[in-house]
């Protein structure tokens, strides 16, 4: 049987549930899937090293944050092929996110609303998450650590909470994301304006230096901006990336938009927008955001891929890198190689 195939079997089942049950079934019995050494038969690894923020990535397909905030789950998610794997978003408080339900399905656009507000256990659990798995403990690849805001503390003290969780999860990361960009925490996205972004960028800077000096090690870090970004608000942001020597930028995270899903069941339901419909939004930030830059930094593309050609569409906007989120939801385990093999054959 096919892999995509198996996926098949399993879809009407997991579809059948409300979608938060469906993820909380889904990654404890990927989990025990891995330990049982049952992963070849869901994922085939493509070998398509790149190098890429000092980091040598097995191939281009990386997993989004989003999807094990918690880092409960890396060593089951990693046997699905990708050449890289991102967790998080984590806070330095334990916090609940919003209030059920938080997450919503819209078939016919293959598309998520979602509005989770960064539910985890606190950055120390989460630590503790990523050093027990044997992923960490082996060297056996790339791992993105995601951090973020609690969502009780206010947005002039927000910096506070970025380097705390930028500490902690230091010594432990391939490299860091810095999330500012989820609709879901109040006035998160407001940290992508200038005077915001150039006070963060520079403490993170300077708290990656001194952290460099005492750990031994560079760890590169990346920002996670929002797909719905005019072109002056791209350059701006290009702009403070250069300036403070920031390692990469992922584009994009989930869009406030609904354009594409009006009247659709669940298309008003307050949240990020993600899937096929962001897809042309987050390409386009792509495109701006590699004019801008002119090639100084690194993107990685995410948003909307649910097939090969997708995911070869950010690699011709301009991105290096691309990852995977909701198109797993809809297309299975399978999407990793074929997108993988799909942007090997791009060379």
């Amino acid at each position: 049987m096919s892999k995509n195939n198996l996926y098949s079997l399993a879809r009407p089942l997991l579809f059948s549930l409300d979608p938060e049950t469906a993820h909380n079934l889904t990654l404890p019995l990927l989990r025990s899937a891995a330990r049982l050494g049952m992963a070849q038969l869901v994922s085939t690894r493509i070998r398509d090293p790149r190098k890429i923020m000092g980091l040598t990535f097995p191939n281009a397909v990386g997993l989004a944050a989003g999807l094990d905030k918690d880092g409960a789950y890396i060593d089951g998610l990693a046997a699905l092929g990708f050449g890289f794997i991102e967790v998080g978003t984590v806070t330095p408080r334990a916090q609940p996110g919003n209030p059920k339900p938080r997450m919503f399905r819209l078939p016919s656009a293959q598309a998520l609303i979602n509005r989770m507000g960064f539910n985890n256990g606190g950055v120390d659990a989460f630590v503790r998450n990523v050093q027990s798995s044997r992923y960490y403990q082996e060297a056996q690849g790339i791992l993105g650590l995601n951090i973020g805001k609690n969502a009780d503390t206010p947005i002039e003290r927000a910096t506070e909470d970025y380097l705390l969780c930028f500490e902690k999860v230091y010594p432990y990361a391939s490299y860091i994301t810095v999330n500012i960009s989820s609709p879901n925490t109040k006035n998160l996205r407001q940290l992508q304006q200038s005077s915001e972004l150039d006070g963060l960028l520079s403490q993170l800077k300077t708290a990656q230096t001194r952290l460099t000096d005492q750990h031994g090690r560079y760890v590169p870090v990346a920002l996670k901006i929002a797909p719905d970004l005019d072109e002056e608000q791209i350059r701006t942001i290009a702009d403070a990336l250069r300036r403070h020597r920031i390692d990469g930028v992922i584009a994009t995270n989930t869009t406030i938009t609904r354009d594409a899903v009006q009247g659709m069941p669940h298309a008003e339901e307050t949240g990020g927008l993600s899937g096929a419909p962001v897809l042309e939004l987050s390409n386009k930030v792509i495109r701006g955001l590699h004019h801008a830059l002119a090639n100084e930094l690194p993107i990685i593309g995410a948003g909307g891929i649910l097939s090969a050609a997708d995911a070869t569409s950010k690699i011709e906007a301009g991105a290096e890198l691309v990852q995977l989120y909701t198109g797993l939801i809809y297309r299975g385990p399978a999407l990793v190689s074929e997108c993988a093999h799909a942007i090997a054959l791009t060379r």
